[in-house]
């Protein structure tokens, strides 16, 4: 037992220097997109929102600048630290505005900064 133990393929890593790669599907922190004019493509539907079982989005809605669109988000949060990355916002969003990267290591300190407002969602 000892030896088969010893010529056994080991799955640590070293972590530093060897990153983890997630599968495929893998549902990690959120982000906002942005359509191809640079405009965020949020229409401020609230269906994410209602769709969320953990009840961690909340988004306030506004008129839009812009003539295609009835309203934009005017603030956009979402508390990490409650969501479950269960993926019901990205499959409940009808013009495909949030999305759930494969990003899985980002440090914080303090719980707020696991609050994400609308800028930080829009910059990952």
């Amino acid at each position: 037992l000892t030896l088969k133990r010893m010529f056994v393929r080991k799955f640590t890593m070293r972590y530093p220097e060897e990153r983890h790669v997630p599968r495929k599907g893998y549902r990690g922190e959120h982000r906002l997109k942005k359509d191809e004019q640079g405009r965020m493509k949020c229409v401020a539907c609230l269906m994410c929102q209602t769709a969320c079982p953990a009840e961690c989005i909340s988004i306030t809605a506004g008129a839009s600048p812009w003539p295609d669109r009835d309203k934009i988000p005017m603030k956009f949060d979402i508390d990490l630290l409650k969501c479950i990355y269960c993926g019901m916002c990205e499959e409940a969003c009808p013009c495909d505005a949030i999305e759930l990267t494969p990003t899985y290591n980002i440090i914080a300190t303090s719980r707020q900064e696991k609050v994400y407002d609308i800028n930080k969602l829009l910059s990952r």
